[in-house]
């Protein structure tokens, strides 16, 4: 049974509403509800094939759900398209990273921003990127598939990060890194968050997912079955056994 939480004096960001998502006759996501609140990092944790990927795409709608709704500041998205999720301030760091591995660093970045007109916005944005990921500075005209694994996903957080998103989809951004990347990264993730962008992850590591979000959701074989406070999360006796080791 979910645990609910209500909180009525934050305004929801994002909504999810009866949510179910198949791929051909297999059931992937089955009547999943969530909310986001404004400002708040919330971490979707779970064993592989779960569901949380899924459930990212479905909202960045690079996945077409067969049932439900998804309500974005109060509006419904369901059918809107990727690029169309982008301009209205929701961007997705998927897992893999998915850099443009023959453009350079820069190109990269520049096209996270492919949304925006704002010339010196943009300008301002980029050097504020190399601000933050000071190894993406030194090798802007690199190509992009020539990065170490863990430069390859600062520059994927980074050209998330040029769209401006007021909700981030983050999957996966330690997988497969060095303990000290993963430090530098979610050094960045609540660097993000201070400065307004409300996140969802989806990380492997569940205790340093839960250390460093307000809430969390838990998925089993595509379905919800626990909801709650990060901290009171990581103490549950079920979560520490089934995620925690």
């Amino acid at each position: 049974m979910i645990n609910s939480i209500d909180k009525p004096e934050q305004k929801a960001l994002l909504n999810i509403e009866n949510l179910s998502v198949n791929y051909g006759a297999i059931r992937a996501l089955s009547t999943i509800n969530l909310v986001i609140y404004e400002g708040e990092v919330v971490t979707l944790i779970g064993a592989n094939g779960a569901g949380k990927s899924t459930l990212l795409k479905s909202i960045s709608r690079l996945v077409n759900p067969k049932a439900g709704k998804i309500l974005y500041q109060g509006q419904e998205i369901t059918h809107l398209r990727a690029d169309q999720m982008v301009k209205i301030g929701v961007a997705h760091s998927p897992e893999g990273r998915r850099v443009l591995s023959r453009q350079t660093v820069l190109d990269n970045l520049l096209l996270g921003a492919y949304a925006r007109r704002d010339r010196l916005g943009i300008k301002s944005d980029l050097e504020r990127q190399f601000i933050i990921f000071p190894r993406l500075a030194e090798r802007r005209q690199q190509l992009a598939g020539t990065l170490s694994g863990g430069e390859q996903q600062m520059l994927a957080i980074a050209r998330a990060v040029m769209s401006k998103p007021k909700l981030l989809l983050l999957d996966e951004p330690s997988l497969g890194l060095a303990p000290q990347v993963v430090r530098e990264i979610f050094t960045v993730i609540r660097q993000l968050n201070e400065e307004d962008v409300t996140i969802l992850l989806v990380e492997q590591n569940a205790g340093l997912a839960l250390q460093n979000a307000t809430r969390g959701y838990v998925l089993e074989a595509g379905e919800m079955v626990l909801t709650g406070d990060a901290q009171n999360l990581l103490k549950d006796e079920r979560i520490r056994q089934a995620y925690l080791g």
